[in-house]
Parts: structure tokens; sequence; C-alpha cells
């Protein structure tokens, strides 16, 4: 395993440690890079795109290079005078894994800088097993998805560990509150304690936000709400475009809303939640009631936030797609137009989208990943 340099073990911003990263126009000319693709881009087209002078793109450039983070691709006919050097990005010069720690499951992806997923790995989890049990055995699981995508020869530089679990948690300092139904999480420190067994930045995020944040970065820069039905429920929201979690990062607890008081008991201790009410028909196999509750749910914050579509993920609902398209979609089209569709991904939405956290601030995507960039 490739480290970059001088890692911080303990975590804190991005989890970006090269040198040639370390700015907010670096950024700027790496998310051109990026968008280019293979056919590459030229230095005047990337001062153009960035706003940034020839001599500080040129700069730039060659810092990318030196480090290994992109290449000349050849030359491309100019307009006048001589032909123009194109630069590309190398996607596999950098990855960063995304990990998604389930109640009962783990999930690793390894991704590389166009965001293209290189491994996977699963494994049972119990979530109340103990911290220190679960991050042993999370490490472990980590350091063999790098170690088998590095098998192929070359190393595999990693630039961090994106998290996410289920929440409430505080996305700064890295530390889970009161996880519903694992209350023994609350207050422990597991960013720093992750990062300091496995020697590479961390970031921590509840599952619903790096989902989001993940579909964010692929979408037209709207609002919307991803819904999240697996072994609880849960909401993340994107505000025009920007992952929000509010002032204390508790936004988008959204499955602890009271929608019957005298509704079941939910593990949050209050009673008759949506989570509760959607878990409890998913037991019964009432998956039209299920939809059903989890569109009024939903209705309640479209009305509330004057969203552009909903968009539904989780276990549940990748186990019957159709189903819960039409339910919600049926109890938000008495109340608006907005549209309702999934997440896909084939369950590694919440850790592709954790991987994220480490990549888009790369890029100077989404400010809601926590970059910790210097100006040039």
């Amino acid at each position: 395993m490739r480290r970059g340099d001088g890692a911080d073990p303990r975590g804190g911003g991005a989890g970006v440690n090269l040198p040639a990263l370390r700015s907010h126009n670096a950024a700027l000319v790496l998310d051109l890079l990026r968008t280019a693709g293979e056919a590459g881009i030229s230095r005047i087209e990337l001062a153009e795109g960035t706003g940034l002078t020839p001599q500080a793109v040129s700069k730039i450039v060659g810092r990318l290079r030196e480090e290994g983070l992109a290449a000349e691709a050849g030359r491309r006919a100019s307009t006048g005078g001589k032909p123009r050097t194109v630069l590309r990005l190398l996607p596999a010069a950098g990855h960063a894994v995304g990990l998604h720690l389930d109640r009962d499951e783990l999930t690793a992806v390894l991704l590389d800088l166009s965001g293209a997923r290189v491994a996977t790995r699963t494994a049972p989890l119990d979530l109340g097993a103990g911290a220190d049990a679960v991050l042993a055995g999370a490490a472990g699981e980590v350091r063999e998805l790098i170690a088998g995508a590095g098998r192929g020869g070359g190393g595999t530089r990693v630039l961090g560990v994106g998290v996410a679990m289920p929440g409430p948690l505080d996305h700064a300092t890295g530390v889970p509150h009161r996880v519903t139904g694992f209350p023994e999480w609350d207050g422990y420190p597991l960013r720093d304690e992750l990062a300091a067994r496995l020697r590479l930045p961390v970031v921590l995020d509840k599952d619903t936000n790096a989902a989001a944040l993940g579909l964010a970065l692929r979408g037209p820069g709207d609002s919307f709400a991803y819904l999240h039905l697996g072994t609880g429920l849960g909401a993340g929201l994107v505000l025009g475009g920007e992952l929000y979690r509010g002032a204390r990062t508790g936004a988008g607890e959204f499955g602890h809303q009271v929608v019957q008081l005298d509704g079941p008991e939910c593990g949050c201790g209050n009673r008759g939640c949506v989570e509760a009410l959607c878990l409890a028909a998913v037991a019964r196999g009432d998956i039209a009631g299920a939809a059903r509750v989890l569109g009024v749910g939903a209705a309640n914050l479209v009305g509330l936030l004057d969203i552009d579509r909903v968009v539904l993920g989780g276990r549940v609902v990748d186990a019957a797609q159709d189903e819960f398209v039409r339910g919600v979609g049926a109890v938000l089209a008495a109340r608006s137009r907005v549209p309702v569709t999934t997440a896909g991904g084939e369950g590694r939405t919440v850790a592709e989208g954790a991987a994220q956290l480490v990549l888009a601030p790369v890029f100077g995507r989404a400010r809601a990943a926590f970059a910790a960039h210097e100006g040039e």
C-alpha cells in the first residue's frame, strides 16, 4: 500500500495529503481534467475554464505531472500557431475507499480518481458487537480491499477513507452520537480511531448524506431528497446542488418524524415514527403499506422544502423498486408533481458516496465534503 506524503492519521478534513492537491486552484484544474476524460484538454482551455492565468495553469500542471496525476495526451490542431499539447488526468494515480457500516453488513469499495469502482468487498457485521471489535473488522476489510487492488502491480495510492454509518453523528468531529438501536456508540471517536489503525486520513458522515453526495455529484445541481430504507430509514438532503447537513450536522433524521401519535414505539423512544411504521409493514410483508407510509413522509418533506425530486434507495427499496416508486409516487401525486426515482447502485450507493467524501474536495466539488484547501 502506498500512502500519500505527510498523511495525518487523525484524518481531519478531506483526507487529501498530496502536495499538488493542497490548493483550490489545483482542484479547479483537476476537475476540468477529469471532465475532459481521455480526450484531454489544453493549457489554454484550462486557463479559460478556470479563469487563471496561463502562467498559473502551467505551474499547477507541472506539479500535477510531478505527482503523477496528469500526463500529456498528444497534440491537437490549433486554429493558429503551433498545435496545442493536450493533457489528461491519470485516474489510477489516486484512489479513495468508501466504507458503509450498516447495522448488519459492511460494504467497502475502492474508487479511482475518475470515480470508477476498482474493487468491492462485503462482509457480515454486527454494529452492536462493540466499537473496538467493529473497527478491528472494518480495518481488516479495508486493508484486504487495498491489497487486493494492488496485486495487479503498480501499487495503490490511497488518499483517504470515507466512512458512512447510521446517525445521528457529528460529521465535523467524526464522532457518532446515540445511533438508533446502538446507543453504546455515543461519543466514540470513530474517525480518529480508524485513522490510527489504518494510518490513513478518515472522514465520517451519515449513510444517507454520503449517498446523497454521490448522487448530487452526478446530478443537474437541483434540490432533492434521498430516502434510504434498509435496516432503518433516513434522508440525505441536497438543496441547490449542495449537501445540507444543518448547523449541528443533524439534518435528515427523516425516519423519526411522528405521523401517528398513538403508533408503535420506535427505537428512538417516540411512537408512530415513519421508520417504525415502515419497518413494521415490511416485516409483515405489506410492501404497499410501507410505500404509502414512506410516501406520506416524503410528501411532508416536499411540502416543507419545495424540492425538485425524491430518490429512493436502500436494500428494502432495492428488493421492490417498482412497488415503492408506484406507492410513494401515488401519495406525492395527490399533493405535487415531484418525480420519484430509485438510486440504483446495486447496493453500493452509500459506500460509493462515502468514497466521494474524500474525492469531491480533490476536484473542488461539494463544499459539504469538508475541503481543507488553501489558496494559491
